[in-house]
């Protein structure tokens, strides 16, 4: 908490209204300075105070450089699909990613949550450039409101696959699920959690208690092809993982969603999609097939559309839930780490 006028620790961008009108009564303003403080911070797009022009001139001016927790936009690549992926400039300087995805009907940010990532897997371009620190709250509210405001359009939907593994930073990420829920008004159900599965750590995800959808990359139906494509899946083997996604799916009513990168021939061919169907048999599970966007650090192929279509077609006929996901942004370098890297 905030409590002296000067201070720039501790980012208002995050707190509840609850908190921010207990920092306006420290300052010696009224209460209702408080819901003001919040509707321009979350609804109205303030980067600082001084932009509040409700706030007398002289108390902005004694509050000034209290830090709201924005960032400003480094860089960003518009693809033809109207797609726009965005660097960020952090604070110290740090530099991360977040995509605005527009269809019809919704826009679907996805957002990053940590700088880097630590879990280097081989088809990842995030992975390939390491990791530097975990991202806070308002690092990860601060790309919604950022996607928001440039489109000029409501986001509906939320996606942890940007930069970084979600369950190494479950603090932040948890407390940024639910300001974006209770502050900026996005509906839990509208928000996907994505984690590569690390030990334990999908249970103890599933006693927040939340209305999120929980994305797992799983990638290969094989122990042995997943060690080679996630280095963390030598420590947990598919057996392990898949009994804490049964827990999951015990302790929170709610399905898992499983991510499959689709690799020409490496984990795409007839017998893996068999494989993957029979261990998913009976799950409460949906399967989104994605074909692989090539980057330029490793040789993995994009699967032809045949290859595609008859991988799906073998999870339908033994009654796996399964849609193909084509990624967005190509043209942009929209694959997770991409854009950072080329501009480095």
């Amino acid at each position: 908490m905030i409590t002296t006028a000067n201070s720039t620790s501790t980012p208002l961008l995050g707190l509840s209204l609850e908190q921010l009108t207990d920092w306006v009564k420290q300052q010696g303003q009224p209460t209702y300075r408080g819901k003001q403080l919040y509707d321009w911070i979350y609804h109205k797009g303030a980067k600082s105070i001084g932009e509040i022009t409700v706030f007398s001139k002289q108390w902005r001016e004694t509050v000034g450089d209290v830090n709201i927790g924005r960032s400003t936009i480094h860089y960003q690549a518009i693809a033809p699909d109207k797609t726009i992926k965005y660097l960020l400039k952090l604070a110290d300087g740090q530099i991360i990613e977040a995509v605005g995805i527009p269809s019809e009907k919704r826009l679907t940010v996805c957002v990053s949550s940590q700088v880097g990532c630590p879990m280097g897997c081989d088809f990842c371009a995030t992975g390939k450039g390491g990791f530097t620190r975990n991202l806070e709250p308002h690092e990860i509210i601060d790309q919604v409101l950022t996607v928001q405001e440039d489109f000029q359009r409501r986001v509906s939907n939320i996606v942890f696959m940007g930069m970084g593994e979600p369950l190494l930073n479950t603090e932040n990420v948890i407390a940024a699920i639910k300001s974006l829920n209770q502050d900026v008004g996005i509906g839990q159900r509208m928000i996907t959690v994505s984690t590569v599965g690390l030990r334990g750590k999908i249970r103890e995800f599933a006693e927040y208690d939340l209305q999120v959808t929980l994305a797992v990359s799983l990638h290969a139906s094989y122990q042995n092809i997943r060690e080679e494509l996630i280095p963390s899946a030598k420590a947990y083997p598919l057996s392990q993982l898949f009994a804490e996604c049964r827990d999951y799916v015990k302790l929170t009513g709610r399905r898992i969603s499983f991510e499959y990168i689709l690799l020409a021939g490496l984990n795409d061919l007839p017998e893996h999609a068999i494989e993957l169907a029979s261990q998913l048999r009976g799950f409460q599970s949906h399967v989104n097939l994605i074909p692989y966007n090539p980057i330029q650090e490793v040789d993995y192929k994009r699967p032809n559309t045949q290859g595609i279509n008859e991988f799906m077609d073998i999870l339908k006929e033994r009654k796996i839930a399964v849609s193909v996901r084509y990624s967005r942004g190509l043209e942009a370098d929209a694959a997770c780490g991409q854009l950072r890297a080329s501009q480095a």
